[in-house]
């Protein structure tokens, strides 16, 4: 039996703990348990369901630190951000048991003189799989909808936190659902296979756009539905007309929380000539205020990377925009002060469409600043990318913003302040930024199977 390893990428990769892959044999019993569990989940009904899930929102709000610790030990992401996501991961959980009764409640019009139903049931067992850089968000936002929708749940978290995963699945038991209706399996990419290509009848992934190519091809040999919310390279346009002092910090979160490991980030920062040179300039002074360090450090505010391999793909990211012309106006390389997979917070100018930092998702601290003439401009630059999660636009032009936010190819727009992040708003995005939509009534919708009854 395989092990995977978890080590502490902020402390110089030191051991934390292991825990072993699950074999076959296991992926295959807890499908079994999960199939043989699902028709007594489903007839249970949604109410029952909920009051039934209650206990477990509880054991999660009682050991609120010690996720949080323990997310920061793993990942590398600050103590202060991880607290965040666990208080952030808990009010969607809160949000999901208070209105998802009402998300997926039964509608009923009348036709012609003929009354027809429409009701929302589950699909069956949901094999789901979820990230490492929210690792506790993205637990809650694939399983407690799924469960509440009454499909049961075969769970894989990232072979990059294996030990949050014991953590989750611990306080999952704690909370006395019927058997099989939850578990978990542990492994990699191969594990993964293996729980799709079982006995499964819908697929919950968040993860790369290669990954989630490969699993679309699963999908299709089963003929099973799949929602996806894979890579992105959200563009941020700043208009002339737009408020620097306000756009600033908010751009910098976007980039650089969680050392930008995220998926919505704003990954490629577009600037009217007019405003380039000031936005650069502001943008460079907020970064160096930024403080790296140890994730436990409470004063830490940007964290390592996950791994090794994602220090090395950044640099080769990075080397290869300097080598064709581009300029570093910060960071650009590894701290020689800590060891770990730790790199500098990164700006960089004077870039070209043939970079890599511009054609690829970039997983980590760095942004690469474009200007703009026109606004036609600023759209096509805006859209010159195979992803279409997100995207933020900042001008002081309502109108402006509208015409420019309809012809963005992206999931969600976010215009200045506004924030898109709420329970009850659909998410998801366009192109190789997946498909489907997660939260609220559309994402809840998306766990069922639409059923029509006319009389």
């Amino acid at each position: 039996m395989g092990l995977l390893i978890s080590t502490n990428p902020a402390r110089n990769f030191e051991v934390l703990g292991q825990v072993p892959v699950s074999p076959l044999t296991e992926i295959q019993e807890k499908i079994s348990l999960a199939r043989n569990a699902f028709h007594s989940w489903k007839e249970l009904g949604i109410d029952k369901r909920i009051v039934l899930l209650k206990p477990i929102f509880q054991e999660f709000q009682n050991n609120k630190e010690m996720l949080a610790k323990n997310m920061a030990l793993e990942i590398g992401k600050p103590i202060v951000e991880c607290r965040k996501g666990v208080e952030t991961g808990l009010k969607y959980f809160n949000d999901f048991l208070d209105n998802g009764a009402a998300y997926l409640q039964d509608e009923t019009k009348k036709i012609e003189g003929t009354i027809h139903h429409i009701s929302f049931e589950p699909f069956g067992v949901a094999a789901v799989i979820s990230p490492w850089n929210f690792p506790f968000g993205s637990f809650i936002w694939g399983v407690i909808p799924n469960l509440i929708a009454g499909n049961t749940v075969v769970f894989k978290h990232s072979e990059e936190c294996p030990l949050y995963g014991e953590i989750l699945e611990k306080l999952m038991k704690k909370g006395n659902l019927p058997k099989g209706v939850f578990s978990e399996i542990y492994g990699d990419a191969t594990q993964g296979a293996q729980l799709l290509q079982g006995d499964i009848t819908l697929i919950w992934f968040t993860g790369s756009t290669r990954a989630g190519q490969a699993i679309y091809q699963i999908a299709a040999g089963k003929f099973v539905k799949v929602l996806m919310e894979l890579g992105g390279s959200n563009p941020a346009i700043v208009f002339e007309d737009a408020d620097i002092g306000k756009a600033v910090p908010k751009l910098v979160a976007s980039r650089f929380t969680n050392a930008g490991q995220f998926c919505d980030a704003a990954k490629r920062l577009i600037v009217h000539e007019s405003r380039f040179d000031e936005l650069v300039e502001k943008l460079a002074v907020s970064i160096q205020e930024i403080r790296l360090g140890d994730p436990l450090d409470e004063k830490t505010t940007m964290g390592s990377l996950v791994a090794k391999r994602q220090v090395k793909l950044l640099e080769s990211q990075v080397k290869d925009a300097i080598q064709k012309g581009a300029k570093i106006v910060t960071g650009g390389k590894k701290p020689g002060n800590l060891k770990g997979a730790y790199f500098e917070p990164t700006i960089l100018v004077n870039i070209k469409p043939t970079m890599r930092v511009w054609k690829e998702e970039v997983f980590g601290p760095v942004l690469p600043i474009v200007s703009f003439k026109t606004e036609t401009e600023a759209i096509r630059l805006a859209n010159d990318t195979e992803y279409g999660l997100g995207a933020e636009i900042y001008t002081a032009n309502p109108e402006t913003a509208k015409r420019v936010a309809g012809q963005i190819d992206a999931g969600f727009i976010e215009i200045n302040q506004a924030n898109h992040w709420h329970a009850s708003n659909p998410f998801g995005g366009f192109k190789k930024s997946g498909m489907g939509r997660e939260l609220g009534k559309y994402g809840f919708q998306e766990l069922c199977q639409i059923k029509l009854i006319s009389e």
